[in-house]
């Protein structure tokens, strides 16, 4: 991802609705990001990055935390409003 790498580890710094809205510009930089939004994980709060197509790519792209808080890359395929 696109960004300073040290957000990856510093633990829960911020809540998840400042390190979401910190985040979601340089997620959805990304080619192939839909979307980001605050969920659950195994019932803990984490943040979800929609996407296209899932990819070796964008998993590579996409950090598995950030500001301590566990990252969910789920497939959507494209979004549209309608």
């Amino acid at each position: 991802m696109n960004g300073d790498p040290s957000v990856r580890d510093r633990g829960q710094t911020k809540s998840i609705e400042e390190a979401l809205k910190e985040q979601t510009d340089g997620l959805m930089a990304i080619p192939g990001v839909v979307g980001t939004a605050q969920g659950l994980c195994n019932g803990k709060p984490c943040i979800k990055v929609f996407v296209i197509e899932k990819s070796s790519e964008l998993d590579q792209k996409i950090f598995n935390t950030l500001h301590g808080y566990p990252v969910s890359i789920e497939e959507t395929g494209e979004i549209r409003p309608k």
